[in-house]
């Protein structure tokens, strides 16, 4: 990450909390992600049962980088996203791992902690990558929504797709005054 990025901060406006993700947060994010719906277009459908996501969650604490999200009125648990790296581009990082609870589909949330994690972003990269299954049109949808364009090089360097992830998206720091109106 840059020197001076912090990748788990806590970020809030008023309809989210995004708070550094914890060992102890594992149970009330297991029954979010335990909705087989959560997953039925992700490559990764075992992240429902039990085995599956202490995998996941053990990843993303070994990341430092996750978060726990919370509706700020009613205190539930959203879902998480975190930071990643970009092996292509030192000027660039990744938001992804995203998921929701099936309550906070289709609203402003998805865009509302994309904001925050853009924001937060932008203050040390000039690109934010998303990186999306080929089947996952939920996903892919939701990113395009939100201004992702669809790329394949970043600055002239071909990106290397994952076999979970063949799809990437990208967004430009100047993007994100369009998506705040």
């Amino acid at each position: 990450m840059h020197e001076k990025f912090n990748p788990q901060p806590t970020l809030e406006d008023s309809v989210v909390i995004l708070q550094p993700l914890k060992e102890t947060d594992f149970d009330q994010l297991f029954e979010v992600a335990s909705d087989p719906a959560i997953w039925e277009q992700h490559p990764s459908k075992d992240r429902s049962n039990k085995d599956g996501f202490t995998k996941w969650f053990s990843e993303a604490m070994k990341s430092k980088s996750a978060f726990l999200i919370i509706d700020k009125k009613s205190k539930e648990i959203v879902g998480t996203s975190r930071y990643n790296l970009s092996k292509e581009s030192s000027k660039a990082i990744e938001i992804g791992w995203t998921f929701l609870a099936k309550k906070f589909w289709g609203g402003t949330y998805n865009k509302t902690i994309k904001i925050l994690m853009l924001t937060h972003a932008f203050k040390h990269y000039e690109t934010v990558l998303f990186y999306v299954d080929e089947n996952n049109l939920r996903s892919q949808k939701a990113v395009e929504k939100i201004g992702g364009v669809r790329i394949s090089s970043i600055n002239g360097t071909k990106i290397e797709t994952r076999p979970t992830a063949s799809v990437v998206y990208s967004f430009e720091r100047h993007q994100l005054k369009n998506l705040m109106q």
